[in-house]
């Protein structure tokens, strides 16, 4: 209802899931959306929706919620999208990506690139350092085979490989690795991994001060992608402080003050809870009339 008459199919279905999932995470009504429009933190998606980067909803857009949501943030588009856009130099993105990922770079690589950039260089990073999972039956790149358990890997025509785990290690304090002994096509094989569950560090963060504009808190659970400001900057209100990805969608998080930079809290890469804090912001100074 608070987006207008849309159809919920992608993308528009995920700016729908978004908004439902901030507004119960940080526990808002319609009409507190309404309300504070101005001032909350969308996730990307809403974003992009008010902005009109997925066009104009049948009867258009509800204001002043639209208004609201995007000034100050967003441009407000209307007409087609696409005659937006900037033309895209197929030639220099390939060059681009050959120098940074290989010759193998083909037309769906730059496509992919185009309209995903960040989803497609994570992918080349994995298959970097794993190489060609696709070979991998899906529930077994999900998760771990059962001991004992055959796998039959076909990594090329004619070519397959049988895996068997045989046993796993004790677990190294020092280095949270562990070694997995396995028989590939009845030899026995053994690989150090990483234990990403055992090697958790639980880290306590404090908390935000709710009813103090100076303390920006994180507006849920999520990882910190990137801290765009660092102590001793000056930041006007509505500047972005961070971006934040939570239950795959991103959200810029923004200065609800102005004022300078005090005590950056987070890093990127850093996991955090709702209501953590992040970013100090320390006030403005306030200039004292001099006397006649």
């Amino acid at each position: 209802m608070l987006l207008g008459d849309i159809v919920k199919v992608t993308p528009t279905s995920k700016v729908v899931g978004d908004l439902a999932q901030f507004m119960v995470s940080n526990k808002l009504t319609s009409e507190d959306v309404e309300r504070l429009a101005s001032e909350l933190d969308f996730p990307d998606s809403v974003l992009d929706f008010f902005e009109g980067l997925m066009g104009t909803p049948y009867g258009g857009f509800p204001e002043p919620l639209r208004t609201n949501v995007i000034t100050g943030k967003r441009r407000k588009l209307t007409r087609r999208p696409g005659l937006e856009l900037e033309p895209f130099d197929l030639h220099a993105i390939k060059e681009d990506l050959v120098s940074r990922f290989g010759p193998s770079i083909t037309e769906c690589d730059i496509a992919s690139y185009n309209m995903y950039p960040k989803v497609f260089e994570n992918f080349k990073q994995m298959q970097d350092k794993y190489s060609d999972l696709s070979v991998l039956p899906t529930r077994f790149f999900l998760a771990a085979p059962k001991l004992d358990e055959e796998i039959d890997v076909e990594i090329e025509q004619g070519k397959t490989l049988i895996i068997k785990v045989q046993a796993i290690g004790d677990l190294s304090p020092a280095t949270g690795q562990r070694e997995v002994y396995f028989e590939l096509n009845g030899e026995m094989r053994k690989v150090t991994v990483e234990d990403k569950t055992a090697a958790v560090e639980t880290v306590t963060r404090p908390k935000a001060d709710a009813h103090n504009p100076n303390e920006v808190g994180a507006p849920m659970a999520g990882v910190i992608v990137e801290v765009r400001v660092h102590s001793g900057v000056e930041v006007k209100k509505g500047d972005p402080l961070a971006v934040l990805s939570a239950m795959k969608m991103e959200m810029v998080i923004s200065a609800p003050v102005s004022g300078k930079i005090g005590d950056v809290i987070v890093k990127d890469n850093d996991s955090v809870d709702a209501g953590d804090l992040l970013v100090k912001i320390l006030k403005e100074d306030v200039e004292t009339p001099k006397a006649e």
